[in-house]
């Protein structure tokens, strides 16, 4: 199938997003994505596909062992002779095929918490493990940027909203999500090491509630449990009261921030998100049951319920908002996709796409 309509207007905005300088950094770049075929890099590779050779990359190499099946997605754009994308484990390939690679984007794991505490090993070890491969084996190699994908869940529940980078965190080690949690914050660590004993160009992003095209819409997430009511239309399901605040980034609108994170070419960590609007998991059902209404003539209800899963709610944090000043002064890096027109986007893309594109 080819490439949405969605998706080819959303690579188009990262394009256009992209200073003149940080489309001459990407200029001549061989890149390695590990745990590709996940909902972030589903923006990342088609925007490398759209405008990989007019941005003159060398070369995308991908890692991912699948967990969850293989995207229909990735066969189209395995097509291209820009990538060698690859069906390994993190923990235990050989590295040498991608030993050119000069700008990595490590963004393998687990971050749905239904499935990261299913997996709490396979998570850990993708984040730690895994992590520590890469930068053992990129070490004494010259690169352009490294960039480690930690989490916002690094701050656990926070005393400070919105939540700024030098913030050390509220987090439970022993709880069914510190997996996630902790082995996000012990990457952070090891980076943080590495950047200073070898000099490498490492860059921490802690992404903040991505949601859009590229994520399975049985990610169990509420933003995409949410979708799924609404293109099945049946009610949206909510697992709590309903009261948790979030604010939400639009996947592509994210990954300028993590391209311009990636390029920063020094170590340091930035939060990617929306500072703003600041919804309650109430407010954020009404969005999807408004605008699902307007697009498709959706006609569910809201219904509160108990998750399956007796651990849904332990350590869920009360409040989540990134401070994002920095990113704004030192990435240029401020989102533009408002938490409307972001749903109406990837309530269109799963409509129009095929279907197994984005299930498991």
């Amino acid at each position: 199938m080819a490439i949405s309509n969605i998706t080819r207007k959303d690579v188009a905005f990262i394009y256009l997003s992209l200073s003149e300088a940080d489309k001459q950094k990407l200029k001549d770049s061989t890149i390695l994505v590990t745990g590709f075929a996940g909902s972030l890099g589903y923006s990342l590779l088609h925007f490398f596909a759209e405008y990989g050779e007019q941005l003159g990359i060398k070369k995308v190499y991908g890692i991912d062992n699948y967990m969850f099946g293989k995207p229909k997605w990735v066969e189209r754009i395995s097509k291209q002779t820009l990538f060698d994308l690859r069906e390994l484990d993190i923990i235990t390939c050989e590295l040498e095929f991608c030993s050119n690679a000069d700008l990595i984007f490590h963004m393998a794991s687990l971050a749905s918490p239904v499935y990261y505490r299913q997996y709490p090993i396979e998570t850990i070890d993708a984040d730690v493990t895994g992590l520590r491969r890469l930068l053992d084996f990129y070490k004494d190699r010259p690169l352009k940027g490294f960039l480690f994908y930690s989490s916002s869940e690094v701050y656990g529940d926070p005393a400070y909203i919105p939540t700024p980078e030098n913030y050390w965190g509220n987090v439970n080690t022993c709880g069914p999500r510190a997996c996630y949690d902790e082995s996000k914050r012990f990457g952070e660590t090891l980076c943080y090491n590495f950047a200073r004993r070898y000099q490498m160009q490492i860059t921490v992003v802690r992404p903040f509630n991505n949601y859009g095209p590229g994520m399975r819409i049985n990610d169990q997430r509420a933003v995409a449990d949410f979708a799924k009511a609404v293109i099945d239309n049946e009610d949206i399901i909510i697992y709590s009261d309903g009261k948790p605040t979030r604010t939400f980034d639009y996947i592509p609108d994210a990954t300028v921030g993590y391209i311009k994170c990636a390029l920063y070419g020094q170590f340091d960590v930035f939060n990617i998100g929306s500072d703003s609007p600041e919804l309650t998991i109430l407010q954020l059902a009404e969005l999807y049951r408004k605008i699902g209404r307007d697009l498709f003539g959706y006609s569910g209800s809201i219904d509160f319920k108990i998750h399956s899963d007796k651990d849904y709610l332990n350590d869920n944090p009360k409040r989540r908002c990134p401070d994002i000043t920095k990113s704004k002064q030192l990435l240029n890096y401020d989102p533009q996709i408002h938490i409307e027109e972001g749903i109406k986007r990837y309530l269109q893309y799963l409509e129009e796409c095929d279907r197994s594109e984005f299930e498991w």
